[in-house]
């Protein structure tokens, strides 16, 4: 007799986190390994954060289950400020991680859940944990990886058009980087309210948008809208475990609802963290400052990426925000089937095995065809640290050097030209 329920007899742990877990220890025993399979901010913690820290490490009362009204107070000015967006305290509910967030919500939730393909590994796992059987809706490259309203509508035209549902949107969008016009989110708003479809839209990489233009569903439709974002990528915090959720008042049953689960699993997010949080996020300035070193950094590493992978043949997306991008290495499907090589997790092998290089196979982890060759590539595997030093050096006002990540963002230069070689070396031999 299992111990365990019959859908998850083949549950397993999130596969980046699995694949990090490994090379730490490869690396800490003398490997040298290019990483790019993690998406852990390279920067050091917002110093702001770390200041405040300091004078709240002795904060140990159990908090509010929604979180501290100054915290709750501070995210609605901040988005206020940086999105155009208008919030309520009592809107907002803080947790040690969005992640914890999202999945309390698809555990109360009462209807289908609608996840986009490729997606972030998490969504559907927690999806079946909860015990729903996910609708996956099928994006495709030739349409920028993005969700567009026909193929949303073909995936709940079979489904009962009273009954709600939820979508999880992530935008900016974990794997591709890629983000949405306002536009293309009018659009999908439409199909939404339509079709009864509430929508968490994922903006965890929101302040990383490399123009610092990022959209939001919210502004079209804020009455079906579930923001959620945290302190993990823009902040470099990802450890200190601080994320949040936004309701509309129209959604105040929901809330109810993960309120009282979140009373009964975590309680509250960290005490120091969120008075620490609560201070940082109020210095606007500061925060500003710090995001727009960081995007500046991270959009320089990113264009080096796309265009070393394109000029090798290397089809590829150019990402908009985030850590991420996406590319299909279509190109070397005829020389890995002289190998006997047919999925993109073996594909991913051999590059590790042959060139020390770690990336994440676009299926199954984020939800495609394991004969597709996609996958995703994290390209903050570099001295943040270094980096954003120089480029506070150099000020806002200068623009990068045109060798600055070859400069400071040395592995993360040095693995992408090993990738290229590798596909190079596959060409060859066909």
């Amino acid at each position: 007799m299992s111990l365990v329920r019959e859908d998850l007899h083949d549950y397993c742990p999130v596969s980046n986190h699995a694949v990090n877990d490994k090379i730490v220890q490869l690396t800490k025993a003398g490997k040298n390994v290019y990483h790019f399979a993690f998406g852990q901010s390279p920067f050091p913690v917002i110093e702001e954060a770390v200041e405040a820290l300091k004078d709240n490490a002795e904060q140990n009362a159990y908090l509010p289950v929604t979180g501290i009204p100054k915290l709750r107070k501070a995210i609605c000015d901040f988005h206020c400020h940086f999105d155009d967006l208008h919030f309520l305290p009592e809107q907002v509910i803080v947790a040690p991680g969005s992640k914890e967030l999202i999945f309390l919500l698809i555990s109360v939730f009462g209807g289908d859940i609608l996840i986009p393909s490729p997606s972030w590994t998490t969504y559907k796992p927690q999806s079946v944990l909860a015990g729903h059987k996910p609708i996956i809706v099928e994006n495709a490259m030739e349409e920028g990886w993005k969700l567009v309203p026909e193929k949303l509508t073909k995936a709940v035209k079979h489904l009962e058009k009273k009954k709600v549902k939820l979508l999880i949107f992530c935008n900016p969008d974990n794997p591709s980087g890629i983000d949405y016009t306002n536009d293309q989110l009018k659009s999908l708003s439409l199909v939404c309210q339509e079709n009864n479809i509430i929508v968490l839209s994922d903006e965890i990489y929101a302040r990383l948008h490399f123009k610092g233009e990022h959209n939001s569903i919210a502004k079209f439709y804020p009455e079906g809208t579930i923001l959620s974002s945290g302190l993990s990528k823009w902040a470099s915090a990802g450890g200190w475990r601080i994320g949040y959720h936004i309701y509309p008042p129209e959604l105040k049953e929901l809330l109810s609802a993960v309120s009282s689960a979140a009373s009964h699993t975590y309680s509250c997010a960290p005490a120091p963290m969120q008075y620490a949080v609560g201070e940082m996020m109020s210095n606007i300035p500061a925060c500003d400052e710090y995001i727009q070193h960081s995007t500046r950094i991270l959009k320089a590493v990113s264009e080096f990426c796309v265009g070393e992978l394109q000029s090798a043949g290397v089809k590829v997306i150019a990402s908009a925000a985030a850590y991420c991008i996406f590319p299909n290495f279509e190109i070397l499907r005829e020389p890995l089937k002289k190998r006997h090589i047919t999925t993109c997790e073996d594909m991913c092998t051999a590059l590790f095995e042959e060139a020390n290089v770690a990336v994440i196979a676009g299926g199954p982890a984020f939800l495609r065809p394991l004969d597709e060759l996609t996958t995703r590539l994290c390209y903050v595997n570099f001295n943040g640290k270094l980096a954003l030093n120089e480029s506070r050096r150099i000020g806002l006002s200068f623009p990068l050097p045109d060798k600055f990540v070859e400069n400071f963002c040395c592995q993360t230069f040095e693995g992408i030209k090993v990738i290229v070689k590798w596909v190079k070396a596959q060409l060859e031999e066909t």
